[in-house]
């Protein structure tokens, strides 16, 4: 247990260089010198990483947060891993003690606890009972005030609350959509495969863009012919073939989600 890392940073640092060993490997480390510098490898795994957040569903992860108000104060800063929010609440309305949302509590398997004719159909109340207060609650949750408008900026990571907030200390619920950490996405069965091997691919082509510079070099034995055109076609056309692989899900995702152009 001693040996199992304790924060992100160091679960990160862990899983980026098991992609660094694994791109060296691959190009052949040991039986031959590979001449890129760790600059080369952080750059390479940043662009997949980037690439895979701009195309892969797998990407994101739903989220609910809990901001607490600020009387009269509109805009919240979210943390930069929130890329979108889709709808925001308020905690209560017309349902809950406390918070200063007013109303009552009403939960049916609690309540059946002490009122046994709740969850028996042939007495009165019933579960149409609930049913029917689960519709009054959203009706007034429409009418008063419990969903609340909102404009979110993506750039600034800015909420935007449009109603004033009366209270001081009134919790809402945001739903979200939130990237998901570096590391994590190097452990998840799907996509750690297809960001080692775009990793590698990347790496190919800044060999190959630095070899092509020149077609060969003086050696002992005369001139040696470097590989920098091939190292740059393969490099191309894996990324290519690994942007496909997106688009088939191979790499994770639920399907039916970004449509590019």
């Amino acid at each position: 247990m001693d040996n199992l890392p304790s924060t992100t940073e160091s679960n990160s640092t862990i899983e980026r260089n098991a992609v660094f060993k694994y791109i060296r490997t691959m190009l052949g480390e040991g039986m031959v010198e590979i001449d890129v510098d760790p600059v080369h490898l952080e750059t390479a795994l940043d662009k997949a990483l980037a690439r895979f957040r701009q195309r892969s569903p797998n990407a994101v992860e739903e989220s609910y947060l809990f901001l607490e108000l600020i009387q009269d104060t509109n805009e919240y800063k979210l943390p930069d891993e929130v890329i979108e929010v889709r709808q925001v609440w308020r905690r209560a309305v017309g349902s809950r003690t406390g918070m200063g949302a007013g109303g009552t509590l009403y939960e049916p398997f609690n309540l059946a606890y002490t009122n046994t004719y709740l969850m028996s159909g042939s007495m009165m109340g019933g579960l149409a009972t609930y049913e029917l207060f689960a519709g009054y609650q959203k009706l007034v949750g429409k009418m008063f005030g419990s969903y609340i408008e909102f404009k979110w900026k993506p750039t600034t990571h800015t909420l935007t609350v449009l109603q004033r907030p009366f209270a001081q200390g009134e919790q809402i619920l945001v739903q979200a959509y939130n990237f998901r950490p570096d590391w994590v996405l190097l452990q998840d069965i799907y996509a750690k495969q297809w960001l080692r091997d775009y990793s590698l691919a990347v790496t190919k082509t800044i060999l190959g863009e630095a070899r092509s510079k020149f077609q060969s070099i003086a050696g002992p034995g005369g001139q040696i012919t470097l590989n920098g055109t091939a190292l740059l076609a393969a490099g191309k056309e894996e990324m290519e073939k690994l942007d496909k692989e997106i688009e088939t899900y191979i790499a994770g995702g639920t399907g039916y989600t970004f449509v590019l152009g």
